[in-house]
């Protein structure tokens, strides 16, 4: 951002902003989004958006480091609260839980996943990778008895990207397999993988 908002107004006129930069990625496209359509979502002028944010890069920055983080700290908490529990019960729920972080804003899924170049959410994409996988080799760390294969930052990285790029591709595509059939055969392959 170009300056830090210090007061109410000036912090709810970022909000306006990125709510609007929001709003006109997912309506628009990410090849159709500019400064100016933006402002012109948010009600102010492109000079008014331009004190805040230096380009349109800037705003997007922002949009989608919030998606990720929140997509994130869904998925986090969802393990987080699922560690003690034990067996396939455990894969299930947070499979589910994964499926409705992605749910939570499809459209902006849509774009992150389908329009943004790689290069704008790789990054992200990979931190948020890698937060899941460190939570799910804590727990076959933990639960050996859970996991067959002999490294667990391995398995995991397969595990999670496996089940990560299905759960996307089931929310955008919206195949015709229900939820209850995609976190069965996400559970069969998991476990077939682990305790093989």
């Amino acid at each position: 951002m170009r300056k830090t908002p210090r007061q109410a107004r000036s912090r709810e006129m970022v909000e306006r902003i990125v709510a609007a930069g929001r709003e006109v990625l997912v309506t628009d496209g990410y090849d159709a989004f500019s400064t100016n359509r933006v402002a012109a979502a948010a009600g102010i002028s492109p000079g008014s958006l331009y004190q805040y944010f230096p380009d349109k890069a800037a705003i997007l920055d922002v949009v989608i480091d919030r998606y990720t983080e929140q997509t994130a700290d869904r998925v986090a908490a969802a393990m987080a609260d699922r560690m003690g529990g034990a067996g396939l019960d455990v894969v299930r729920d947070i499979v589910d839980a994964l499926v409705s972080a992605l749910e939570a804003d499809r459209a902006l899924l849509h774009v992150v996943a389908e329009q943004l170049p790689l290069a704008r959410s790789k990054a992200r994409r990979e931190a948020l990778e890698q937060r899941v996988r460190e939570l799910a080799s804590t727990y076959l760390i933990a639960r050996p008895e859970h996991s067959r294969r002999p490294v667990p930052a391995v398995s995991t990285w397969v595990t999670v990207l496996a089940i990560e790029n299905l759960a996307t591709r089931w929310v955008l595509d919206q195949p015709d397999i229900t939820r209850d059939q995609l976190l069965d055969e996400i559970v069969a392959m998991v476990s077939g993988y682990l305790l093989s």
